[in-house]
């Protein structure tokens, strides 16, 4: 089968991406497993918040919110972020950061952050942040948006591949799958936690790309507690975070491990770092834990997403490491794909805003 564009990945990075390209050609999706999102997309804390991430993932998040308004993708939540006397100069930085950006961010007294987040223990922080203005996300409906106008605009999603291999055809790219070979002459690296073992089998360099575990938790709260309204709780330098979840309490204890590319299962060791966490910081116990897992979340060196055509060849393109930021930048991320792949550039808010396509390329990562 002959087509425009390959995007191989289909969760939330492959999804948006295949769907802004369908604008300007016939795409196929390439999805390993038997569904699309299988991953990481659907293992996610589900969280908007201008105030994460370095100055490149900001911009992403800020240019994505209108998509998210649109469609109603977002709910109210808030973060309380709290710090003991140790974590000053943490809270500090935060708070110099956040002046940059327009969501409100602001230090709010102990007996504030008791009210919005009573649990908390007293003694455990010394100063807090508000950040009213952070939302839940509907992660499902923002991904299924991206695939159904993928079909809408003629996209095509193919699942159950397996490990696709990209190799150099003619003028284009050839992708062998279980179910056949795919040629276009732009293949799109959307694989995830997979994206380097995609490119060095299609013999392209690859941008170090690190998959690491993330593990979380979801355990009831105490009867007749209200936690609904809760916002999310989270350690200023991201050593925990709890949030409500479904009637019940989600829980992290933020852990990056460096893990091979797999379907990522929870390890006791970080479920029981999780409960020590949660417990020393709030009056919660976790005394029966509903449901653990955990999924992979893949940085580079700079934890800034990759995006752009591999120096070494022509017609492969990156769309990867999106780190723990992919949802909630995927409207910018597929927008940013689409345009460099059809045109070279960013799109006009993005550009205007100050990010250009230079930050995002993978030349950036070989010194090139």
């Amino acid at each position: 089968m002959d087509t425009d564009f390959i995007v191989i990945g289909g969760g939330i990075a492959g999804a948006s991406a295949g769907c802004e390209l369908a604008a300007h050609g016939r795409v196929l999706v390439l999805e390993r497993e038997d569904a699309p999102g299988y991953h990481t997309t659907g293992r996610s804390a589900a969280l908007y918040t201008e105030n994460y991430g370095n100055r490149a993932i900001r911009i992403l998040t800020i240019a994505s919110k209108p998509f998210f308004d649109q469609h109603g993708f977002l709910g109210p939540r808030g973060v309380v972020f709290v710090g003991t006397a140790e974590q000053d100069a943490a809270i500090d930085r935060a708070l110099e950061e956040g002046k940059a950006f327009p969501q409100t961010f602001e230090e709010i007294s102990k007996a504030e952050a008791l009210r919005l987040l009573p649990i908390l223990r007293p003694e455990y922080f010394t100063r807090a942040i508000h950040e009213p203005d952070a939302t839940d996300m509907d992660v499902h409906g923002i991904h299924q948006a991206f695939l159904r106008t993928l079909r809408e605009r003629g996209g095509e999603v193919v699942t159950a591949t397996g490990d696709a291999v990209a190799r150099p055809s003619g003028s284009g790219w050839a992708v062998e799958t279980r179910h056949g070979t795919f040629r276009a002459p732009v293949v799109v690296n959307a694989a995830g936690a997979w994206a380097d073992r995609l490119a060095e089998a299609a013999g392209v360099r690859p941008i170090g790309l690190v998959p690491k575990r993330r593990t979380a938790i979801t355990f009831d709260a105490p009867a007749g507690t209200p936690v609904h309204g809760w916002p999310m709780g989270l350690d200023i330098e991201e050593t925990f975070y709890f949030k409500p979840e479904a009637g019940r309490v989600l829980a992290s204890p933020a852990d990056e491990t460096p893990s091979e590319p797999c379907d990522a299962q929870p390890d006791e060791y970080d479920v029981a770092v999780c409960v020590d966490r949660i417990e020393r910081a709030t009056t919660l116990e976790v005394r029966r834990i509903t449901h653990k897992w955990a999924g992979l979340r893949s940085f580079v060196a700079d934890k800034t997403p990759v995006v752009g055509e591999a120096p070494d060849a022509p017609g492969f393109f990156w769309c990867a490491g999106q780190g723990g930021y992919g949802i909630m930048t995927s409207p910018a991320m597929g927008r940013a794909v689409a345009a460099i792949v059809t045109g070279g550039a960013l799109p006009p808010d993005l550009a205007a805003m100050g990010l250009t396509a230079a930050e995002l390329a993978p030349q950036r990562l070989h010194g090139a």
